[in-house]
């Protein structure tokens, strides 16, 4: 008997466009997985700062701590180059952050965070915490919260490439890799319920690709023609988004997903 597909991979994005936490589990909420992309950058204008515009974000390493009680968590944010600014998570003045055409009320965090990352960037930089739990996700209003793709799909792109070796989920930013499903065989949830451990999320589009996918993971700088790759290989396939790499869906069911757990088509 065929084994079950499983969850081989997961990762969340504390601050969206920095370096992702790889994950042995995660809790996930009726939005997505609790605190991704809840904090992120804007400009002057209060435009969103993400990989596609400043794709070195992603050799930044944040690093979370909860705290209990009344105290604040503490944000660190590890440099390339070695250094660390940290600090309480110390919530300043209202701003409404634009993203993907939107205002999303966030608010300024207080303390050395935006000026070390000014000076870092070269360019001015806010760090801001968005209210809403999924309120740094891009398909929030959809419904977005989650993101599957199959170790399947990143092994026939890696082919596509001429690589033979699957190629690294960071570079697409996914909440979850599947092993044991075929190559892009998650698109054939859309529209159906699928559990993942304790989870039930319904995929409800493709995950449309941009240049962000291009960088290389620890550099932030352009190696790989994803989306000529997949012009080439997925151009005439039918998707809700183009250049499809994987899907979105809505979480039906909040709980925890751990590494190993089994993938389970409900419908």
């Amino acid at each position: 008997m065929a084994e079950r597909p499983t969850v081989v991979w997961l990762a969340t994005a504390p601050v969206k466009a920095m370096a992702l936490y790889e994950r042995s589990e995660i809790d996930v909420g009726p939005s997505g997985i609790i605190n991704d992309r809840r904090f992120l950058l804007i400009d002057p204008r209060h435009r969103l700062v993400a990989g596609k515009r400043l794709g070195i974000l992603a050799t930044i390493v944040p690093m979370i701590t909860p705290t209990l009680g009344p105290e604040p968590e503490r944000l660190a944010l590890h440099f390339p180059d070695g250094s660390v600014t940290a600090g309480a998570v110390e919530l300043g003045s209202p701003v409404g952050a634009i993203l993907y055409g939107e205002e999303r009320p966030a608010h300024q965090v207080d303390g050395p965070f935006s000026a070390r990352l000014s000076e870092w960037a070269g360019q001015p930089l806010r760090l801001v915490r968005v209210d809403a739990e999924s309120g740094g996700i891009d398909r929030a209003p959809d419904g977005g919260g989650f993101t599957i793709i199959s170790r399947g799909s990143l092994r026939a792109l890696a082919a596509a490439a001429g690589l033979d070796v699957p190629l690294d989920p960071r570079r697409f930013r996914m909440s979850a890799v599947v092993d044991g499903v075929e190559p892009y065989g998650e698109e054939a949830w859309l529209g159906r319920r699928v559990r993942l451990g304790e989870v039930v999320v319904a995929p409800r589009g493709n995950v449309g690709r941009c240049a962000v996918t291009t960088h290389d993971p620890d550099t932030g700088r352009r190696s790989l023609d994803t989306l000529q790759l997949l012009a080439d290989t997925r151009g005439g396939v039918p998707t809700t988004e183009a250049l499809p790499f994987g899907v979105w869906g809505t979480v039906l069911e909040p709980g925890r997903i751990r590494l190993g757990d089994e993938v389970t088509l409900l419908d």
